[in-house]
C-alpha cells in the first residue's frame, strides 16, 4: 500500500529490512522496486575488510560496485551503504572496542549485538598511546572514505563526522546522558577529521562516476569495461582467501548519463598490517594522475582540493602504508599534451601501458 499511494510516488521509499526477530530480508524486501534497502553485508564486509579478516578482498570488490549480488535487475542506488547507525557502536566506538561495553544498561552486559567486527587498534577503550590514537584516526578515515567512494548511497551517522562516542556502549537507547548526548565541542577536538569527512563527500559530489545509476558495464570485445581491477601491479587483482589488498580504476568517460564525461580515478586499499608498493596503471584516458587522497598523511595532506596534489607517475611505485587507502584523479587533460584541452580524451596514454585490461579467474563486475 505504501508503494502504491499516489501521495508518495515522488518520496523516496527506505527499508531496515530486518526485524528483531531475526528476519533478515536484505536484497529481497518484498515492498517492489520503488524501495532502497539498509545494506547490512555493506556494513559487515567493509568492516570485516578493515579489520584484516582474511577472505573479505572479493566480498569488498562486490560491496564497493554497489551491491549487483543483492540488487540484480535493478540498480546501485537501491543499496544504502552505511557503516553505523542508530543501532551498534559509533564509527569512534567501532575502532577502540573489541567488545560492547554495556553495563549501563543494567542487563548485564546481555543487550546489543555481539557481532561487531570492531577493532580497538591494541588497546580497549580510551587511551593516551599517541601511535593507537593515530591508527584508530586512520581507520576511521579508511572506513569514511571506502564508504563514499561505493556506489550506492552512503549513509552516515550523526556525529561520526567528528567521532563521537557513547564509550563502548552499542545499544545506548536507554541512555539519556552524557553516554548518548551528542558532544558537540568534539568538532572542534576533532577538526581534522570534520575536515576529512567535508572534503570526501565534496569528492563524491564532483565525480559523477562514482554516484552511478546502473552497475558498471563488463567489457565485451566492442566497449571497455567501466572499472578495472588491479592488485599491486596493474591488472593483476588478488581475490585469493590470503589477500588484504585491492586496488580499482574507474574510467571517467563511462558515464551512465548522456552528455557526462568525469575524470578517471584510481583506489588503492591496503588493509594489511605492512606497507604495500603498489605499481599505477595508465589512467584509461591517458591522463596524468594526481594524488588526492592517502589516509596515511598528517591533516591537511590526507585530503587534497582538485588538481592540487602532486603529480603521480604512471608505471612508478607508490607505496601505500599499513591500513591505508589513496585515490589518485587524472587530471582535467595533459598539460603537456597538444592537443585541445576540452578534448576529454586527453591525449593518447604512454607507451607499453594498457588503457584496459582483464583480471584473470572470476571478475568482479
Amino acid at each position: 500500500m505504501i508503494s502504491q499511494d499516489a501521495l508518495l510516488a515522488d518520496t523516496k521509499l527506505i527499508a531496515e529490512p530486518w526485524d528483531a526477530a531475526g528476519l533478515y530480508q536484505v536484497g529481497t524486501f518484498p515492498g517492489g522496486p520503488r524501495w532502497s534497502g539498509w545494506n547490512g553485508r555493506y556494513r559487515d564486509d567493509v568492516r570485516r575488510f578493515w579489520r584484516g579478516d582474511p577472505g573479505m578482498t572479493s566480498a569488498l570488490a562486490t560491496r564497493l560496485c554497489g551491491s549487483d549480488d543483492l540488487y540484480h535487475g535493478r540498480g546501485p542506488l537501491h543499496s544504502i551503504n552505511f557503516i553505523t547507525c542508530h543501532d551498534g557502536f559509533t564509527l569512534a566506538d567501532l575502532v577502540s572496542y573489541n567488545e560492547k561495553h554495556n553495563e549501563a544498561n543494567g542487563e548485564g552486559n546481555c543487550d546489543g549485538t555481539n557481532t561487531n567486527w570492531s577493532w580497538n587498534c591494541g588497546v580497549e577503550g580510551p587511551t593516551a598511546d599517541p601511535q593507537i590514537l593515530a591508527l584508530r584516526r586512520r581507520q576511521a578515515r579508511n572506513l569514511i572514505a571506502t564508504l563514499l567512494l561505493s556506489q550506492g548511497v552512503p549513509m552516515i551517522l550523526g556525529g561520526d563526522e567528528f567521532l563521537r562516542t557513547q564509550q563502548g556502549n552499542n545499544n545506548a537507547w536507554c541512555q539519556d546522558n552524557t553516554i548518548s548526548w551528542v558532544d558537540w565541542t568534539l568538532a572542534e577536538e576533532h577538526a581534522d577529521f570534520l575536515r576529512f569527512v567535508r572534503q570526501m563527500i565534496v569528492l563524491r559530489m564532483r565525480h559523477p562516476t562514482l554516484r552511478r545509476r546502473t552497475f558498471f558495464r563488463r567489457g565485451d570485445g566492442h566497449l571497455p569495461p567501466d572499472i578495472i581491477w588491479h592488485g599491486v601491479e596493474p591488472c593483476r587483482p588478488d581475490f585469493s582467501w590470503h589477500s588484504q589488498s585491492l586496488a580499482l580504476t574507474l574510467d571517467g568517460r563511462s558515464i551512465d548519463r548522456p552528455g557526462v564525461i568525469d575524470r578517471d580515478l584510481y583506489i588503492a586499499m591496503n588493509a594489511w598490517q605492512e606497507p604495500l608498493v603498489f605499481n599505477i596503471p595508465a589512467a584509461p584516458s591517458g591522463r596524468r594522475w594526481r594524488r588526492a587522497v592517502d589516509t596515511a598523511l598528517p591533516a591537511p595532506q590526507d585530503i587534497l582540493g582538485l588538481d592540487e596534489g602532486p603529480v603521480i607517475p604512471v608505471l612508478q611505485p607508490y607505496r601505500v602504508a599499513a591500513r591505508s587507502l589513496i585515490v589518485l584523479v587524472s587530471e582535467a587533460y595533459r598539460a603537456h599534451h597538444d592537443s585541445d584541452p576540452t578534448d576529454p580524451s586527453g591525449g593518447d596514454p604512454p607507451q607499453g601501458c594498457p588503457t584496459h585490461c582483464s583480471p584473470p579467474g572470476k571478475a568482479r563486475d
